[in-house]
């Protein structure tokens, strides 16, 4: 279990976090759903009042209240609102997720993440470049050469204390019900062994995340359970 529990993105970084690997692809083959290749780009939009509403659901209200939202237009995210705290509130979609991710492609993927500022700054800028580059209508080849290309011009250094919050029961990160996974916080770091935070042992808490593993991002996350939803209620970690 813990195996495919750790196979699931949530964002950024959707974004997310957080979805899909082999978890993801059992779920999916169960509803018997594909997602072969991109949909229509209106299927991934979203009424801009909406999309606001469910980006702020990332992390409690105290630090979203403050928070620059963006949403997602037909030429790239865009901010909708400007905050104070630093802190960047989006909705990710599903080639938030691995590239290799059966839900790559799911018009349906809503990963709600709050970035903290050196997140912001660091991190976001991937989802930044990957969106523009699905929007260009580019292969996944293409995209994770684009990708090299924009790490070798200068993608800004990894920060430390780059983090982020995924903690909205809104999120929907499965055609399956229910939609959505647990509420947990993310941390990114340089290209490490998991064993160094103890990660995916019996018992333990921490997670690693496939999302980037270098592939082509230089970047690793470690995920750890909230306990509670960003309304307050509690989501119990669901550890093996």
């Amino acid at each position: 279990m813990r195996k495919a529990v750790t196979k699931l993105f949530v964002g950024g970084s959707l974004a997310l976090v957080l979805v899909l690997g082999a978890m993801g692809q059992a779920r999916a083959q169960n509803a018997h759903t594909s997602y072969p290749r991109m949909a229509s780009l209106d299927q991934y939009l979203m009424d801009r009042t909406a999309e606001i509403a469910l980006a702020r659901t990332a992390a409690p209200e105290a630090i979203s209240r403050d928070a620059d939202v963006l949403v997602l237009g037909r030429h790239g995210y865009e901010t909708a609102v400007k905050g104070s705290n630093g802190f960047v509130c989006v909705v990710e979609r599903g080639w938030m997720s691995p590239f290799d991710a059966t839900n790559f492609w799911n018009p349906h993927m809503r990963g709600p993440v709050c970035y903290n500022p050196p997140a912001a700054r660091s991190v976001l800028p991937l989802t930044y470049k990957r969106t523009e580059l699905i929007l260009a209508g580019k292969s996944k080849a293409q995209i994770i050469e684009g990708i090299k290309a924009f790490m070798k011009r200068g993608l800004p250094p990894l920060e430390p204390g780059a983090m982020c919050y995924m903690m909205s029961k809104e999120q929907y990160l499965t055609d399956e019900v229910p939609h959505n996974w647990m509420a947990h916080l993310m941390f990114y770091t340089p290209l490490m062994d998991g064993a160094v935070w103890g990660a995916d042992l019996p018992k333990s808490p921490v997670m690693l995340n496939p999302q980037f593993r270098g592939a082509p991002e230089p970047i690793d996350v470690f995920m750890v359970p909230a306990g509670l939803w960003s309304d307050g209620t509690p989501d119990p970690a669901r550890i093996n």
